[in-house]
């Protein structure tokens, strides 16, 4: 069984992005997976702000990342860019915290025009960071998204279709075999 870290970088609590990694980290559980969830959002501010390597927080997320396997980062799109939030833990990680690790990188944002924050702004850091094998990423428009009043998810089918192909590359990339059901 592969260990997961499953990171939010928004800093909403009521995010599609946060949303969409946790719908995510339900098939990466149903193929075996344990999937650390983290939130970046939950660090301190005056930790990441402050560059507090010492804080607890900043610790502890620093041993989950070191714990994981495979780390799966998502992130909202800001001004072709992925989020300050996200930015600020990464920068305190160690230099190297992604080495030997499978990376999955996911965007969300409002505009099609955003779709290469994946490849030029985030996966440099990442392979920059170490990562053994950054698999293909995925973003997803934030109208194929629909939160519902109760939390659920609904994602349009041809979103969901591609979300569990790049899914499930992760998960063959982690040495598991994907589910042959496509969940929606």
């Amino acid at each position: 069984m592969a260990t997961v870290l499953s990171v939010s970088g928004s800093p909403s609590a009521s995010s599609r992005t946060g949303r969409l990694l946790r719908h995510l980290d339900e098939r990466l559980v149903a193929q075996g997976h344990d999937v650390i969830p983290l939130d970046v959002r939950t660090i301190p501010a005056d930790a990441l702000l402050g560059a507090d390597f010492r804080h607890p927080a900043i610790v502890e997320a620093t041993e989950l990342f070191a714990r994981a396997d495979g780390v799966v980062i998502g992130t909202p799109v800001y001004k072709a860019s992925y989020s300050g939030v996200l930015k600020a833990l990464l920068d305190l990680l160690p230099q190297y915290a992604l080495t030997g690790k499978t990376v999955l990188p996911l965007a969300t944002g409002g505009s099609i025009a955003h779709v290469l924050a994946i490849d030029y702004a985030l996966r440099p850091v990442l392979t920059s960071m170490g990562a053994a094998h950054t698999v293909q990423g995925w973003f997803t428009l934030d109208t194929d998204l629909t939160v519902h009043d109760d939390g659920s998810l609904t994602i349009a089918p041809s979103a969901a279709e591609a979300l569990v192909q790049v899914v499930d590359q992760f998960s063959t990339a982690l040495g598991r075999t994907p589910l042959l059901a496509v969940a929606g």
